[in-house]
């Protein structure tokens, strides 16, 4: 009687062991990827609803098991806009097996440019700066670089300047990498023949009076301000431009100042914070959708916000675009890795990136053209749009475009 109770309790356990093994198959693989960024510090304003459009889009993933029966981690941790932060943040990740990364910062994406290229990891920075490109080959811009973006604007300038002479410009910037980053090419345009005076470059401070600057700006003829920045400095400075009275009311009003900014220096949270003085007449480019734009991209980024508690100021945020559109195209590459039979390592979704071209392009719904990769393009979306405040909203100017003098420079 006891062998044969023993002999029961051992199919019994044999069978628990190949149902849990089972069970086990059919819940599939578990993918990896991780995020580190400024959810606090000085540039919290951009990271906090990046950080939130990565975790909201990684939850849809696997809701809606667009992997299948395969899973997604994404570790988001918050590094405050410190590179050496970052650096150990990126160290512990790879202890966990990543296979995608997602970093923030220009100055840590430059910082660790060698240890992407030593672990050959595929990442995708929010920093825009093209010269993250240079020095390896696993680093991706998701959209238009800040160059792109700044020599955009200022064609834009100069094409629809209608006073006498060429327009003058000056271009404030963030006192950093990421702010100098279009500096070079935007004198390389002029020098190639792009019709703007660049009267001052500045690189501004922490001041909350910009007085003195903006004073200096008039004295010298300046009629439009090109900002590389974020958004609370240049916030200052449109409060500043309208207790002066200086502020265009119509786009190159002659006497005023026509104020204008690169994606980090605009979006619905530059309104929230500079008020009155964003509402009216501030452009601002970048290769997102805004949510004044009716379309199904709209519909599902406002669906998503909702359906994990988000309000209506982060359903809105560019940043919260951003930070969904970085983590669409990570599983994009998982998905089509998954498609052709890969297995899912750093190297095939290194694969996939490369092949994101022609009729392989990919298109997001976030942004306003498709998303395009190859050994000699790593920088995404080349479309841009022109979007410009009317009553506190941002809406189209004109069709998508793409600068003709960043590809002038580059032959």
């Amino acid at each position: 009687m006891n062998n044969k109770k023993s002999t029961f309790i051992l199919v019994a356990l044999s069978f628990l062991l190949v149902v849990g093994f089972s069970v086990q198959v059919l819940a599939g693989e578990t993918y990896k990827m991780a995020c580190s960024l400024a959810i606090t510090g000085p540039t919290s304003d951009v990271g906090s609803p990046y950080a939130k459009g990565v975790e909201d889009y990684t939850r849809y993933v696997n809701d809606e098991k667009l992997l299948g029966d395969d899973q997604l981690i994404t570790y988001v941790r918050d590094d405050g806009y410190k590179t050496e932060v970052t650096k150990r943040n990126f160290e512990e990740f790879l202890d966990e097996d990543i296979v995608f990364y997602l970093n923030y910062s220009t100055g840590s994406t430059m910082a660790l440019r060698q240890d992407f290229q030593e672990e050959k990891i595929p990442v995708l920075p929010a920093s825009f700066h093209a010269g993250n490109l240079e020095g390896n080959d696993y680093v991706f811009l998701p959209i238009a670089s800040y160059s792109s973006q700044a020599v955009g604007l200022a064609e834009y300038v100069a094409a629809n300047h209608k006073g006498s002479g060429k327009p003058k410009v000056a271009l404030f910037l963030h006192p950093s990498a990421f702010g100098r980053a279009p500096r070079d090419d935007v004198q390389k345009s002029i020098d190639a023949g792009l019709g703007i005076d660049l009267v001052e470059i500045v690189e501004h401070g922490k001041d909350l009076d910009n007085t003195a600057m903006l004073q200096r700006f008039q004295s010298k003829g300046v009629q439009y301000v090109i900002s590389q920045t974020v958004q609370p400095p240049v916030a200052t400075m449109l409060k500043g431009a309208q207790s002066l009275g200086m502020i265009a009311t119509t786009y190159g009003e002659e006497g005023k100042i026509t104020f204008l900014g690169c994606h980090y220096g605009g979006g619905p949270a530059l309104v929230t914070l500079a008020g009155s003085a964003a509402n009216e007449n501030y452009y601002w480019t970048t290769s997102y959708k805004m949510m004044t734009a009716k379309g199904p991209g709209r519909d599902a980024q406002f669906a998503l916000a909702k359906r994990y508690g988000r309000d209506e100021n982060i359903a809105k945020d560019a940043n919260y675009t951003n930070g969904i559109m970085v983590a669409q195209v990570a599983v994009e590459t998982i998905r089509r890795a998954k498609a052709k039979g890969k297995k899912i390592t750093r190297e095939t979704l290194y694969e996939e990136l490369l092949a994101m071209n022609g009729f392989n392009a990919y298109n997001t719904l976030t942004t306003v053209g498709p998303v395009t990769f190859s050994k000699t393009d790593r920088e995404g979306v080349d479309t841009l749009q022109l979007y410009v405040t009317k009553g506190g909203l941002f809406y189209e100017v004109g069709a998508p475009f793409v600068s003709e003098y960043v590809k002038k420079i580059k032959q």
